[in-house]
């Protein structure tokens, strides 16, 4: 269900609820207030910020990601390590770099050597 929210139209009426913008929680199909709930005075609704945020991954990084688990499927860790290790040094990506150490662990290599800066 959306969250609608609403401010008091005349700024001498009112209550606790209506003192600053308020939110209420409605179906989509409800009709807008026109008055508080709690003092009846004449309200608004008004547009609120939407701080929605949308990530996209470059088409690039979602095949080497791919290639990446390919490799993990077949066992390859040294494959799927390098891919992993060069593209966490391209996008400074810990999680990946993690991944890579892991990797380069199956593959038989000394990790302790790798993390060491």
């Amino acid at each position: 269900m959306p969250i609608y929210e609403y401010q008091r139209v005349d700024p001498k009426k009112e209550c606790s609820r209506c003192r600053g913008p308020f939110e209420i929680l409605q179906q989509a199909t409800d009709k807008p207030l026109k008055r508080c709930p709690e003092c009846d005075a004449p309200v608004k609704k008004i547009i609120s910020r939407c701080f929605g945020l949308v990530v996209e991954t470059p088409e690039a990084v979602k095949q080497t990601e791919k290639k990446i688990r390919e490799y993990e499927r077949a066992g390859m860790w040294s494959h799927a390590a390098e891919l992993a290790d060069t593209q966490a040094e391209k996008t400074k990506d810990k999680t990946l770099k993690s991944r890579a150490l892991e990797d380069y662990r199956k593959a038989g290599h000394p990790v302790d050597s790798l993390t060491q800066e």
